[in-house]
């Protein structure tokens, strides 16, 4: 079954800067081939800096609104994904507590990837 790891850096800093993550590049760079080399691996991005975001809204009526910056509802930040491959939600849960996104400040949330059998 896929499951989706949105992983997400610790809250924003009152000036507007994303939180710290958790883990070095190379602890990041470990997980990846772990991940791979496990065979599980669907596919999987680091975002780019949160300032390059875009946000774009529509309301009842059909007008488009498009915001540039880091405007979000959250005081966290998604800072990328991983979509894998695993048997059920326990081996899902135990590939996202292994993530150094996970440490400290972050957080990986976990959902299975909806399948419509189309």
């Amino acid at each position: 079954m896929k499951y989706m790891m949105l992983v997400y850096a610790g809250a924003v800093e009152a000036d507007g800067t994303p939180g710290e993550g958790g883990g070095t590049v190379e602890d990041w760079q470990k997980y990846h081939e772990q991940v791979r080399d496990a065979g599980i691996l669907v596919s999987g991005e680091s975002l780019a800096d949160l300032v390059t975001a875009t946000t774009v809204r529509v309301d009842e009526s059909g007008v488009r609104t498009v915001t540039d910056g880091p405007f979000t509802e959250s005081r966290e930040v998604l800072g990328g994904f991983y979509v894998i491959d695993v048997p059920d939600l326990d081996a899902a849960l135990d590939w996202a507590a292994r993530c150094p996104g996970a440490a400290g400040a972050g957080a990986v949330v976990v959902r299975p990837v909806a399948d419509f059998g189309v």
